[in-house]
């Protein structure tokens, strides 16, 4: 294989960090209302050595009834890959598509595990279109830039 050739390897996949508050318990689970559920999702980027890349997939699932949070569930599952020799132009997609829909199968399972184990029926997180969404950040950034006349 030449050096030259484009490279890309799934080093690892780990749950970075996970979390479940339930600061309003026991009094809040006494309430009959439904709750309203709030979930967000990121995706960050880091490059920690040559060719490698950490890839981290974000979830926060807030329930509140009225003003009260029943449970705030917070989530980073991340995966290390090897990428190497791919385009400039190819690498934005690689890191904002590819690897994000690697990771983003886990983070699904954990977050509704969470959630389950802490008493909770489970949330299942939809399915994610992680190139609508990398286009979408791209169109923002777009028109965030400034506009330089002279």
């Amino acid at each position: 294989m030449a050096d030259t050739d484009p490279v890309f390897n799934i080093q690892r996949v780990y749950l970075k960090e996970a979390s479940l508050e339930q600061p309003n318990s026991p009094a809040i689970l006494l309430e009959q209302e439904q709750p309203a559920v709030e979930i967000n999702l990121g995706v960050n980027a880091e490059n920690v050595a040559e060719g490698v890349f950490e890839i981290t997939v974000t979830a926060t699932v807030q329930t509140k009834i009225q003003d009260k949070t029943v449970f705030l569930c917070e989530c980073k599952q991340a995966g290390i890959f090897e990428i190497r020799n791919i385009p400039e132009d190819q690498m934005g997609g690689v890191i904002g598509i590819a690897c994000p829909q690697i990771v983003y199968p886990y983070l699904r399972g954990n977050v509704a595990d969470l959630i389950q184990r802490g008493g909770f029926p489970p949330v299942h997180l939809a399915e994610i279109n992680f190139q609508s969404m990398y286009e979408q950040q791209n169109a923002a950034q777009a028109d965030a830039s400034p506009i330089v006349t002279q």
